[in-house]
C-alpha cells in the first residue's frame, strides 16, 4: 500500500485546480487526527479552546478509548500554514483518531506541527479560550456547555434538544452517533443538558454579546435532534421556534438566525421565518433514493425521500432559495454494505441531487463523514470513503455552482483558500473568495 503522503500528493497532482489545502483538510476530517499531550487544552481552566462535542462526537473511538485525549480535551479546532506545501490558513474541526497517520505534536522547537507519516507538514495554531468561555452562567453552567461556538468563533452552536426521537436500529440514521454521544457523556458524568432552558439559552448570548467585544460571532444556529411527538408539549417548529424568537426579541439582528430542522410543511417553514430566522437547513443527508430508505429510514418511515425533497422546494417560497440550505454527509454514499463501489458512480449520484437542487436556486451544502465507532455504518466502514472521492467532490461541487450561475451561500463566513472558517468540510475553502467570484 502506498503511504498516506503519497496519496495526498497523488491526488494534489491529479486535482492541481483543488486547493491543496482543502486535500489535506479532507483527509483529516475523513480519518481524524491523534494528539501528543503536549497539543491537548487542558480543559476550561486553559488557554486554548477545547473541544465542546456541540453535537456529535466526531470522533473516531468512544470516549474510554480515547485515552489522555478523554481527560484533558483536543481543541476545538486546529488551524494550519506553511509547511513543504504552503499552506493558507486553514480551519479544521477537530476529529480525533490515536491512530491516524497525522499527528499534532510540539517539535524540537516548542512548536505546535502536524505531521504526517512522521514528517512535518504544516504549522499548527490553537483556538485561543474566548474571555465569554470563562464567564458562567448563575446556576454554574458553562456558556461552552449551553452555547458554544465554532468556525474560529464565528457561529454560536445551540444544540437544545440533545437526543433524537428516531430511535433505535429501525429509525435512527446509520451514520448518525448523536443518541450514543448524549449517552458517553452523562457516563462520563460530564454536564451535557439534554433539553436547554430558552433561559439559560438567553442567558448565555448575554455573555458572549458583552464579552464578544470584536464580534467576531457572527451567526446562531439552533438545531437537536428530530422531533417526531412533542417536546415539552412542542412540535417541532414551535419547539426550535421558541428559542428564535426569544433571541430575536432580546437581541434583535445581533446575529444571523439559522435552524436546522427536518423538512417541515410549508405552514411550519413559515412559523420559523416568523419566529426570526432567516437561513433553513432541511438537511437531504443522501441523494440515492435507495440509500436513502436504508441509512435514513425513520425519515422515510415518518416523511419519505419525495415528499423531503417537495418541502426543501417549498420552503424556498418562504425564505427564497438562497437561504435554503440543505446538508449532505459526504461520503455515506460508497458505506458498505449498500453505497456505490466505484468513485465514479457515487460522484455522478451526487451531482444528481446537486444539479436537482441548484437548477432550483437551492445550494445544498456537505459535511465531510466521519465513521463514529458507535454507527452501523462507522462499524462498518472505519476507514470513511476514499479520500479521491472527497477531492472529486469539491472539483464537481464548484463545476455544478457554476453551471447554474450560484456562489458561496449567506452565513458560513468567508469563501477562498486562506479565508474560511467553515471547519467541517473544504467546501467553503475550495470556492472562489468574493472578489475573485466578482471577475
Amino acid at each position: 500500500m502506498p503511504s498516506r503522503t503519497a496519496l495526498v500528493e497523488g491526488l494534489m497532482d491529479r486535482f492541481p485546480h483543488v486547493p491543496r489545502e482543502a486535500v489535506i483538510k479532507e483527509d483529516l476530517l475523513r480519518g481524524g487526527m491523534a494528539f501528543d499531550t503536549s497539543a491537548l487544552s487542558g480543559n476550561d481552566g486553559g488557554e486554548v479552546k477545547p473541544k465542546s462535542y456541540f453535537i456529535f462526537s466526531f470522533d473516531h473511538g468512544t470516549l474510554p478509548e480515547l485515552g489522555e485525549a478523554a481527560l484533558r480535551r483536543p481543541p476545538e479546532e486546529v488551524v494550519l500554514t506553511g509547511g513543504p506545501y504552503g499552506l493558507r490558513r486553514t480551519v479544521v474541526s477537530v476529529r480525533v483518531n490515536p491512530a491516524s497517520p497525522y499527528r499534532v505534536s510540539a517539535g524540537p522547537d516548542g512548536l505546535l506541527g502536524l505531521y504526517l507519516d512522521g514528517a512535518r507538514i504544516a504549522d499548527v495554531g490553537l483556538p485561543p479560550m474566548p474571555d465569554y468561555y470563562r464567564h458562567a452562567l448563575a446556576n454554574g453552567k458553562s456558556v461552552m456547555e449551553v452555547a458554544p461556538t465554532i468556525q474560529w468563533g464565528y457561529l454560536i452552536y445551540l444544540t437544545v434538544f440533545r437526543v433524537c426521537q428516531y430511535f433505535g436500529a429501525k429509525q435512527e440514521c446509520q451514520y448518525c452517533d448523536i443518541n450514543h454521544n448524549w449517552h458517553q457523556h452523562k457516563a462520563a458524568g460530564r454536564p451535557y443538558t439534554g433539553v436547554k432552558p430558552v433561559e439559560e439559552v438567553l442567558e448565555a448570548l448575554e455573555i458572549i454579546d458583552r464579552h464578544d467585544t470584536a464580534a467576531a460571532s457572527t451567526a446562531y444556529t439552533l438545531t437537536g435532534g428530530a422531533i417526531t411527538g412533542r417536546v415539552g408539549g412542542r412540535d417541532e417548529a414551535d419547539f426550535y421556534g421558541q428559542y428564535a424568537r426569544a433571541i430575536e426579541e432580546r437581541f434583535p439582528g445581533r446575529w444571523i438566525g439559522k435552524v436546522v430542522a427536518q423538512a417541515l410543511p410549508k405552514a411550519d417553514v413559515q412559523r420559523f421565518h416568523d419566529y426570526g430566522i432567516r437561513i433553513y437547513h432541511p438537511n437531504y443527508e443522501v441523494w440515492d433514493e435507495r440509500l436513502f430508505q436504508l441509512y435514513c429510514p425513520g425519515k422515510e418511515r415518518h416523511v419519505g425521500r419525495n415528499e423531503w425533497h417537495r418541502r426543501i422546494l417549498d420552503s424556498a417560497d418562504v425564505f427564497g432559495p438562497r437561504n435554503v440550505i440543505p446538508n449532505f454527509v459526504a461520503g455515506v454514499e460508497m458505506a458498505a454494505p449498500a453505497g456505490f463501489t466505484t468513485v465514479d458512480e457515487a460522484i455522478a449520484s451526487t451531482v444528481e441531487g446537486l444539479r436537482f437542487f441548484m437548477s432550483h436556486g437551492i445550494t445544498p451544502r456537505f459535511t465531510t463523514w466521519c465513521p463514529e465507532p458507535t454507527t452501523p455504518l462507522g462499524r462498518t466502514n472505519p476507514q470513511g470513503a476514499p479520500l479521491e472521492y472527497h477531492v472529486r467532490l469539491l472539483e464537481a461541487y464548484g463545476a455544478t455552482m457554476r453551471e447554474f450561475g450560484l456562489s458561496s451561500p449567506p452565513g458560513y463566513g468567508p469563501a477562498g483558500p486562506g479565508r474560511a472558517v467553515f471547519s467541517v468540510s473544504s467546501f467553503m475553502d475550495s470556492l472562489p473568495a468574493a472578489e475573485e467570484e466578482a471577475k
